[in-house]
């Protein structure tokens, strides 16, 4: 086997790549895929949410999602109608199970919350739903949304 060409690939932190599906709210970016590295069932990447933003309701269909928290607090809500909720920290794992609705909220009103994100497969699926969040904005009346809905 050739393992210089088959082995180890190292992706540096300046090479990601944001062409990716996104949610309004939150930025990802790709590190490990098919086409940039030969992974065959993971997908690796980050993901970033600006302080006191929040996420626009979507889930992944059937793949499982685990996020690691790196900096900042996330606040996580899911559920039909986004009625569950729990908090997670950096040093955090949460785990979102298939076709689970949910949204990532920033739980910092001064930093950006970042992750890491892993999937269980390499299609980009990411299905924005139409479901009213049922929490607050905090962010000022005159501030433009981080992803405002297209």
């Amino acid at each position: 086997m050739d393992w210089q060409t088959h082995g180890v690939k190292i992706v540096p932190a300046g090479d990601l790549d944001p062409n990716t599906p996104q949610t309004p709210g939150m930025t990802r970016a790709a590190a490990i895929t098919h086409a940039r590295t030969g992974a065959s069932k993971l997908w690796a990447g980050t993901v970033k949410v600006q302080p006191s933003a929040k996420t626009g309701p979507h889930h992944h269909g059937d793949l499982e999602t685990v996020l690691y928290i790196i900096r900042g607090r996330v606040r996580m809500r899911w559920g039909d109608h986004l009625e569950f909720s729990g908090e997670a920290a950096p040093g955090d794992f949460i785990y979102v199970p298939p076709y689970v609705p949910h949204q990532e909220i920033n739980a910092l009103a001064d930093e950006p919350c970042e992750a890491v994100v892993v999937r269980s497969g390499q299609e980009p699926i990411v299905v924005n739903l139409d479901i009213e969040s049922p929490e607050p904005s905090r962010m000022d009346p005159g501030a433009v949304p981080f992803h405002p809905k297209a």
